[in-house]
């Protein structure tokens, strides 16, 4: 193997040679990207089932997201001890023994263990991340990194884009919850909990997946990164300061802020669409709109894939970011089919950003990589503020909360426009 740049190739084969393993590393992007987004689908199901307001609902994926929090620098610490392959492996099995735990949260049903199920998916999920998205970034030529990540991300998309039809189907399809019109009479205890059953089913089915996946990665060999990438030693380190990168100080509120966008979006989507006023669907049938919303993501991750080949990734996020941020004041201003196709809109602009602003975060930091992109990891703890969205929709109405997503955009758009750019050394 040789490096040159924090990037790693295989001698004298190019680019070819670690194709088949991104082609590998592209089914985890898919699978996290399927298991976060079952959260969509579920959350609205256990509204219902616990009969919780939007603030109770969206503090659920608070959990979720305080594990990236939690999780994110002992999962580099892990990396650093037994590697990016085993690390991947270990990630697997959490997220396995996770989704089981979700069998006995259904059965009794019980609020906190399901809590506590979602917060073991998430910290493996992380330890995915931590491994995957730099290993990506590094293993080709750093001009072509964003749009290598942005492929890779696609797939990410694709795994969103089929669990709202997985959850929609097996979760919200077999409950009378799912099938009932927002706003109609309560369910009684008996039907509540005959609807916690029907989470038993996906998530035995998920975990099987996820055990035959990590028994694959084990005995696949995977390119090792080079020294460039890895941890400087203290000497070494004492020569560096992750500070002095402003693309990165500025990075990873972005990544924060960000997922507070997305996140917000996509956990209170059902709901909003399903209103009287705007879709007057069932939740099952709001479910298959939000397919189209994840589904935009994965069409603009493949369209930004080839656009960042010949424009640079920081002129295509900026105008993402004006064009999310025009979508979603329309969700705001306007009712009925106008408002439901705006905000599934958003998905097309949000795909490129957190592929597009983590490479942007890590570029040039050579040897610091690893605890760069550790940082930018830690900051999807920002979907956790998910929660001050469902505060707002309590207090001011679920539609002109989204102005707290609009207001999310225009932080990215200074960050594409100035703050990504690298001091001069």
């Amino acid at each position: 193997m040789a490096t040159s740049g924090g990037t790693v190739s295989a001698a004298g084969d190019g680019p070819g040679s670690y194709r088949p393993a991104l082609a590998l590393l592209a089914s985890l992007f898919f699978m996290w990207g399927f298991i976060t987004v079952i959260n969509n689908t579920l959350l609205p199901h256990l509204r219902s089932v616990f009969d919780l307001n939007y603030t109770q609902t969206t503090l659920i994926e608070s959990v979720w997201f305080i594990a990236y929090f939690t999780a994110s620098l002992p999962a580099a610490r892990l990396i650093e001890r037994i590697g990016y392959k085993q690390a991947i492996v270990v990630g697997l099995l959490v997220m396995a023994g996770g989704a089981l735990m979700m069998i006995p949260a259904a059965r009794i049903p019980s609020y906190g263990v399901v809590l506590a199920a979602l917060f073991v998916i998430a910290s493996g999920i992380t330890l995915l991340q931590v491994a995957a998205n730099p290993y990506v970034a590094v293993i080709g030529s750093p001009e072509t990194a964003s749009a290598r990540l942005n492929f890779v991300q696609a797939f990410n998309s694709m795994g969103t884009t089929f669990a709202p039809l997985f959850g929609g189907y097996l979760i919200l399809g077999r409950s009378m919850s799912g099938n009932t019109v927002e706003g109609a009479a309560a369910l009684t205890m008996e039907q509540r909990l005959a609807d916690a059953q029907s989470v038993q089913l996906p998530y035995l089915i998920v975990a099987a997946v996820l055990a035959l996946l990590a028994t694959v990665i084990a005995r696949y060999k995977l390119p090792e990164l080079g020294g460039a990438t890895r941890r400087v030693a203290r000497k070494e380190r004492a020569n560096h300061s992750l500070w002095r990168h402003r693309n990165l100080v500025f990075g990873v509120p972005a990544i924060f802020i960000y997922l507070i966008a997305e996140i917000g979006v996509s956990n209170l989507f059902i709901n909003f669409v399903s209103a009287p006023d705007i879709g007057n669907l069932t939740h099952a049938e709001a479910s298959r709109y939000l397919f189209l919303l994840w589904g935009g993501m994965m069409v603009g991750r493949f369209a930004g894939s080839y656009l960042m080949r010949h424009t640079a990734a920081e002129t295509i996020l900026a105008w993402a970011s004006i064009g999310a941020f025009v979508v979603m004041m329309v969700t705001v201003l306007s009712n009925g089919p106008l408002a439901m196709w705006a905000l599934i809109s958003v998905g097309l602009f949000h795909s490129i950003m957190f592929p597009t602003i983590f490479t942007l975060g890590i570029r040039g930091l050579g040897p610091l990589t690893e605890e760069g992109s550790g940082l930018l990891i830690m900051a999807i703890a920002g979907g956790a503020l998910v929660i001050v969205h469902g505060k707002l929709a309590d207090m001011w109405g679920l539609q002109l909360s989204f102005l707290l997503t609009a207001a999310c955009e225009l932080y990215v758009l200074f960050y594409a426009l100035w703050a990504c750019r690298p001091r001069k050394a």
